[in-house]
């Protein structure tokens, strides 16, 4: 009998994808074959993000040790931001013997869905020392307004 390995975020990833092909089928009708090669198909793992609000921005902060600029794909369509690439295992044959190997490598995928009062056009990512920074900036119908009341 093959010892097979079980792998969490395989799994997370594979019940993401069914909800979203779900929430796709609704919301566009039937949903072709092509359309399903949207990054997660083949994807192992999905890097750590922290979501933050201010009174201008949206700000996605994910997690991504290990991987080059090069190797982050970030993308923006039909109200959902993809974030995207690999990060290869290297190692030389010869000199190390791995234990243990606890870090996820190969191809990594994450989607946010965004609201619809975003400047799409003035996103900004910057990618230092594996960590990924989006700034979505909201819209001016988006920004909380102070209203003065008087009293009187």
């Amino acid at each position: 009998m093959a010892l097979v390995k079980w792998n969490p975020s395989k799994e997370l990833l594979n019940f993401e994808r069914e909800i979203n092909r779900f929430r796709n089928s609704i919301g566009r009708g039937v949903r072709k074959e092509d359309d399903a090669d949207n990054g997660y198909e083949n994807a192992v793992w999905a890097p750590l993000t922290d979501i933050s609000e201010n009174e201008e921005n949206y700000v996605l902060n994910m997690d991504l040790p290990g991987v080059k600029k090069d190797d982050v794909k970030i993308s923006y369509a039909n109200g959902e931001l993809s974030v995207s690439g690999e990060r290869k295992f290297e190692r030389d044959e010869n000199k190390e013997k791995y234990h243990r190997v606890e870090r996820a490598y190969g191809k990594y995928y994450r989607s946010f869905t965004l609201p619809k009062e975003i400047k799409v056009e003035e996103i900004k990512a910057d990618f230092t020392d594996g960590s990924l920074t989006v700034t979505i900036p909201k819209a001016d119908e988006a920004k909380p307004k102070e209203i003065e009341i008087k009293v009187g």
